[in-house]
């Protein structure tokens, strides 16, 4: 997937110090306080550079939240639905609650109802995410475990959501039994009534 203003062949050389000064600047600064000027002086790298590659903030914001190797995790297969499930949600789980991605993932929810632009970027990362988990899901239609008419986006929406949702509004731990609960909660729905 190419996100506009984004180099399909990774940016320029030094696009790994662009990306880490961008999310660095995020996390710290907050969305407005993110600006190319900020960007270039933190990487080391000349205004002009950045504008060559990315029209603007909004630009290079999607690219380093979807190529940074900071946000990747590796996508799952562990053999069963409920197994990568599992290790996707202890993986969100680790993004949300570690020092150095917790505060980017903050950063962009916080500012994103108020700015478009940014909402765009989000869910351009999001369906970025979602091509990358999708091997998950046909891993599991191939196994028989899920349905063809089966929505990932919704399963991964449910799951994810509950997870953000617990640690970012509730202010709750992600404790493993936590996640184990919530996996068995997406994948076999409420409990029957005893």
């Amino acid at each position: 997937m190419t996100t506009p203003g984004r180099r399909s062949a990774g940016g320029p050389r030094q696009a790994g110090a662009i990306y880490g000064a961008t999310l660095e600047l995020l996390a710290a600064k907050g969305y407005d306080g993110l600006t190319m000027e900020a960007v270039a002086e933190r990487s080391g790298v000349n205004k002009t550079t950045l504008y060559r590659w990315w029209p603007a903030k909004d630009a290079l914001l999607a690219a380093a939240l979807t190529d940074s190797d900071l946000l990747a995790f590796p996508v799952p297969d562990t053999g069963s639905l409920r197994g990568d499930l599992l290790a996707l949600a202890h993986a969100i789980a680790g993004l949300l609650t570690d020092a150095a991605t917790g505060p980017v993932a903050t950063a962009v929810l916080a500012a994103a109802p108020a700015r478009p632009q940014l909402a765009a970027v989000g869910a351009s990362f999001f369906a970025d995410r979602l091509c990358r988990e999708q091997p998950v899901f046909q891993r599991a239609m191939d196994r028989g475990e899920l349905g063809r008419a089966c929505d990932p986006a919704a399963i991964m929406d449910l799951l994810a959501g509950a997870i953000w949702f617990r640690l970012l509004l509730r202010g709750q731990p992600l404790t493993p039994e936590y996640l184990s609960g919530a996996v068995d909660l997406v994948i076999d729905g409420l409990p029957a009534a005893d």
